[in-house]
């Protein structure tokens, strides 16, 4: 990494170790993988992991791998795997490599066979119920399996017919033999195979038995010559069984693995059990439901991989756990936004307006602007008429003294268009206001008035004959606890009002072409991004203008 990069580059302990291990010659290179088990989507938390390891190879001028952790074939699947590589690329990282566990199946039993053979690894019968009594407690040793001193030609032997698919599943597994009374509970001899007589995606029905996640992991990383293994602190307790089996299988490489915190974001859960949950009870449509914090979901509410890659520069990489505030994860994508989203209008509440003194049957094109300060982002052309739409918030019948917008008696700007006056309205049989009766200047076109009288209220419109008919989808948190994983039932705090759908909104005619992945500014509304799952006009919200989170942050203190 050159002195220039190191100036922009923000540092933590991470690359701190990584430095000092390329100063002192101990690596000339720096390998990293991202090794997701493909038996879910991926959530914000896993775009913590996927920004560090390929953003430390990337900036050490060295390689990431995408590997695979495919070793639990009765909860893993191909969807996975693919929306796990869309997912990736999304945010702009590509690999060096993709590699599977499954690669190194063969390899892997090898050497189990060498731990037998060295005595360091035994068959054991025991019960998932007597392993967990064995195994102690955490001021307690544990006690040794009777079938620890097997002989090492018997625990070949079994461990060769557990192979060869003869024993039902349960009835055997095949254990690291350490150290029963270790004050770590994982070196305690852990299991390394089991028996799973279950159809794998990529190797089918080749293998009854599959390495455990301990076991394979850290001999895959040294097959792949990885430098430096970054997982999160839960895992920090399993780094001497990392070790150990480094030690044992003697493989040319020894990885360094190191712990950082994971990512816990208030108001959401990043558990892909509690993830599964949700989708499988049907509270939410489905893994890319734009409530749920994946990055599928997020991609689909409008989230770009620059906010999201903005916000895992933001909160950092430490090694204490913490909770991060939604308002930084919001932020980040707001000001991506605010830099490129096209500006546009429309109206979700709409209220009808007719203006009086407009000329009958008349039309004008009028000029706005695609963002107020990029010139190069063009302008594009409006229509204005008789009979447009306003939002209804922007009247009130009994207005207070400070009420901006409009009222009986009260004048306010068009945005781009002219100065209106409200004069009168119209209500329904239920007293529900449904038109306005208004009346224009005709010398305040573009919004300025030749007599200089200064107007305090501006508000977004659409002219009625010329808008289209659209549903908008207003997102909010998911969950009404900011820690709902801590809960005992974390669906009990589940927002019931954490979607509204508004199915009458009237937006400008030219989003009546809007794309996919398009990303829009409805003026003094939000940021949106059309929904790529529906074939209709359906716009999802990605983001308010203004931070929302204060307050509701407040509210549950």
């Amino acid at each position: 990494m050159s002195a220039e990069d190191e100036n922009t580059t923000p540092t933590n302990f991470i690359r701190n170790i990584i430095q000092s291990d390329l100063d002192s010659g101990k690596h000339h290179a720096v390998q990293t993988r991202f090794p997701p088990e493909p038996n879910g989507y991926l959530h914000i938390g896993h775009a913590k992991s996927i920004c560090l390891n390929f953003g430390v190879a990337e900036d050490f001028r060295g390689k990431c791998n995408l590997r695979f952790d495919d070793t639990n074939p009765e909860k893993e699947d191909d969807e996975y795997v693919n929306a796990i590589i869309e997912d990736v690329r999304w945010l702009n990282f590509e690999w060096d490599n993709l590699c599977y566990s499954s690669d190194y199946f063969q390899q892997l039993y090898d050497y189990a066979i060498a731990l037998i053979k060295q005595g360091k690894a035994y068959v054991d019968s025991l019960s998932a119920d007597e392993i967990r009594e064995y195994r102690g407690t955490l001021t307690e040793a544990g006690k040794e399996s009777p079938d620890r001193n097997r002989s090492i030609e018997e625990n070949l032997d079994l461990f060769a017919r557990m192979r060869a698919g003869e024993f039902e599943d349960g009835k055997y597994l095949l254990r690291a033999k350490i150290d029963m009374a270790s004050p770590n509970i994982n070196m305690r001899d852990p299991a390394l195979y089991r028996i799973k007589k279950a159809h794998h995606q990529r190797t089918g029905d080749d293998w009854p038995i599959y390495p455990m996640y301990d076991y394979t992991h850290c001999i895959s990383d040294a097959i792949e010559n990885i430098t430096h293994s970054l997982c999160t602190l839960e895992f920090e307790d399993h780094r001497p069984l990392y070790d150990w089996v480094l030690d044992q299988v003697r493989t040319d490489s020894h990885p360094q693995q190191i712990e950082f915190a994971r990512l816990q974001l208030k108001y959401t859960i990043t558990s892909k059990r509690k993830l599964n949950q949700l989708v499988t009870d049907k509270h939410v449509s489905g893994w890319d439901d734009p409530r749920m914090p994946t990055i599928s979901g997020m991609r689909r509410r409008g989230y770009t991989p620059a906010s999201v890659r903005d916000f895992c520069d933001r909160i950092g990489v430490t090694k204490k756990d913490s909770f991060i505030e939604m308002a930084v994860l919001e932020n980040s994508v707001r000001e991506d936004l605010n830099e490129h989203a096209v500006r546009v209008m429309g109206v979700l509440n709409p209220l009808k307006v007719t203006i009086e003194n407009y000329p009958e049957g008349q039309v004008e094109g009028l000029t706005a602007k695609n963002h107020p300060q990029k010139e190069e982002m063009g302008t594009r052309e409006i229509s204005f008429s008789k009979t447009i739409y306003i939002e209804r918030d922007d009247f009130l019948e009994d207005a207070p003294k400070k009420f901006f917008r409009l009222s009986v008696g009260r004048e306010v700007r068009l945005r781009y268009a002219y100065y209106i006056t409200c004069t009168d309205f119209v209500k329904d049989e239920n007293g529900e206001v449904i038109e306005l009766i208004c009346r224009y200047d005709p010398e305040t076109r573009g919004g300025s008035s030749p007599d200089g009288r200064k107007i305090k209220g501006t508000i977004h419109w659409v002219s009625a004959g010329h808008a289209v008919d659209a549903s908008v989808n207003l997102y909010d948190r998911l969950f009404t606890h900011p820690n709902p994983a801590g809960c005992d039932d974390f669906s009990e705090h589940l927002n019931p009002e954490s979607l509204t759908v508004l199915t009458r909104c009237k937006l400008e005619a030219c989003l009546a072409e809007a794309r996919t992945g398009i990303h829009y500014q409805f003026e003094r509304t939000g940021y949106f991004v059309r929904d790529s799952e529906t074939d209709s006009l359906t716009f999802n919200r990605t983001v308010t203008l203004r931070d929302t989170w204060a307050k509701i942050d407040k509210q549950n203190q």
